[in-house]
Parts: structure tokens; sequence; C-alpha cells
């Protein structure tokens, strides 16, 4: 019986013509420069998305950390969404290595944060108060997208306040995907923009950070500070160059599994909340551990929660759908 994995769009394994392009890069040693698949990814991502400059990093949680740290001094204040990676989920680095304060805020319904929420969190110029520096939004934001139309205003707001703007594009071409738009029309509101790899995208590791040439350099010397430095790392680089050439238009099949799965599990009762991209995020309530248990059993790999978040990817087909389907209704037939 085949494994099907749906815990994170992170456990995709590299296809052959990714492994095939890793098997083939050019390496150097990145740490001065000298990587020319490093090279390529960097400049290939920042030419496609409309910035400056664009570095090469292990992890998105660093990647978005440089990021922070970049736009931010010692002291200085991030806004956040409570639910937001960069807050929740990333061991407060931003706080523990950058001493920055965080500025979290409830988000919305719909994943963005309120505009008038967040400019009533905007400190006053004052040595009482940390200084606020940056807005950091995340899209899609559990599988939400946000509207060109909020970017476009969460633009003007930090304009006008004086405000960088950061974006956690973890999934970024998930959202491109679902809006039929190009990245670009995304990430043209925003000053430093994160991309994960090896997510929906489907490479083995590895996130850039785009924006200026100013806040990459700064970037670049922090990655070397918290250990980020990587030698012949364009081995990894070519299966990021892969994923963006041939990896991108092929999101919107794990979107319509997605529906496909959500619209299934309402069939059977099972209250699913909206489905916009990859993710369908379920309630099942104290039934968590017996469900992801009764699956685990089946082949059906979960993370149990009271509001169960199941992701499809590259290695979800459209095949496994209906085992996975069945195997709720089993669940609550029991």
């Amino acid at each position: 019986m085949s494994l099907i994995d749906l815990r994170s769009d992170t456990v995709t394994q590299p296809t052959a013509g990714m492994r095939e392009a890793m098997q083939r890069a050019q390496l150097g040693d990145d740490v001065y420069g000298e990587d020319p698949t490093v090279n390529r990814l960097e400049a290939t991502l920042a030419e496609r998305l409309g910035f400056e400059g664009a570095l090469f990093v292990p992890t998105g949680t660093m990647s978005n950390l440089l990021g922070l740290m970049a736009h931010c001094e010692r002291g200085d204040e991030y806004i956040v969404g409570q639910q937001a990676h960069t807050y929740k989920y990333e061991g407060g680095g931003a706080a523990v290595l950058g001493s920055i304060q965080p500025q979290p805020i409830d988000g919305e319904a719909d994943g963005s944060l309120g505009l008038s929420k967040v400019e009533v969190a905007i400190k006053q110029d004052d040595f009482h108060f940390a200084r606020t520096r940056l807005l950091a939004l995340e899209n899609t934001m559990q599988g939400k997208v946000l509207p060109l139309a909020y970017l476009a205003a969460a633009r003007e707001l930090t304009r006008r306040r004086g405000l960088g703007l950061h974006l956690d594009g973890a999934r970024l071409y998930n959202a491109a995907v679902k809006l039929g738009v190009d990245a670009r029309e995304i990430t043209r509101h925003f000053d430093s923009v994160s991309v994960c790899l090896s997510k929906g995208l489907g490479a083995p590791v590895g996130s850039v950070l785009c924006g200026s040439a100013a806040l990459i350099g700064k970037a670049r010397r922090l990655r070397k500070m918290v250990g980020g430095g990587m030698r012949q790392a364009g081995l990894l680089a070519a299966a990021g160059l892969y994923a963006l050439d041939y990896q991108v238009e092929r999101l919107a099949e794990d979107h319509a599994n997605a529906e496909r799965l959500g619209a299934g599990l309402r069939e059977f009762g099972f209250a699913v909340e909206p489905v916009q991209t990859n993710m369908v995020y379920v309630q099942v309530g104290d039934q968590a551990g017996a469900l992801g248990a009764f699956l685990s059993v089946r082949g059906i790999r979960v993370s149990p929660a009271a509001r169960l978040r199941l992701v499809t990817h590259l290695d979800v087909q459209a095949a496994d759908v209906p085992r996975v389907i069945e195997a709720f209704a089993a669940f609550q037939q029991a």
C-alpha cells in the first residue's frame, strides 16, 4: 500500500528531471561568490520578481530572519499576524537573534491583517517605545490568497507611515497560480520577499530572499553570521532552478486535488473550510488523535489537530483523493 502523506508540501521528493539537473550542475564555492548555479538562481529570481538582488539560503526560516534583521535594528519593532510563520513558527529568531520586538495582531478570516489595526499598532515617535520599522505579511496565509487590491493598500499604508514591507512568500507561487497572474504582480508591492523552493515547488532544500542591492548586501553578511554560508551549493540551487522552470504551473493540479478532497469530505458531513489553494482545513475536534491513528494504518499520514490541515502537493496524485475521502468516511462510520 502506497503512502499518502498530507502533513505538508515539504515532504516532496525530487523528480527524476530535478535529480538529473542537480547531477549536471556546475559548482563553485558560494561563500566566495563563485558558484555559477547559485549565481544564476539568484539572478533569475531577482529578475523575475522585480528586485535588484537575491540571496540563496538553506531555509525559509533563515530567509525571513535575514529579511527582518536587514530591515530592523536592535530595539526596533515589526508588525505581524498572531498566526504568521515569522512570529509563531520560527523559534522567536527575530527577537532572540535580531533583538527585534514583534508586535503581533489578530488576523482576519481571509488571511489578511486589518490595515486599520496595523495603523493603530504603529508606535508614536517617542523614546519610550520601540521604533516600528516593518510590516510583515504572509501569502498564502494558511492556504488563503491575499487579494492584489489589499496588497496595494498595504503598500500605500507603509509608504505613508515610513515602514518597510516584507513578504513571507513561502507559497508565493501558489498565490500567483490561484490569482492567474505573474508572481511579479504580487511582489511589486514589497520591499523584500522570501520565496521557499522546498514546499509546493518540490525542491529538496532552499529559499531565496529578494530585495534591493543594499538590503541583500546586508543580508549576505548576516547569513554568514548565522551560519548560512554554503560551499558547492549549486547542487541545491539547480533543483530550485528546475522547480521554477518546470513545477510552477503544475501547482494548479495541487489546488484542484485539494478542492476535490474538501468537497468529498463535506459530502460525508465533515466541517471543511473554503479551499483556495493546496490546503484543506477540517474541524475534527477531540477526534483528532483517533482519526490520525485510523488513517495511519491505512497508509495516510496527517498531523493530528482539532483543526486538521491536509496539504496536497507534487507527490499526491488525483487518484489518491478518493482513497483519502473513503478513509475519512470509514472513520466516521466506525
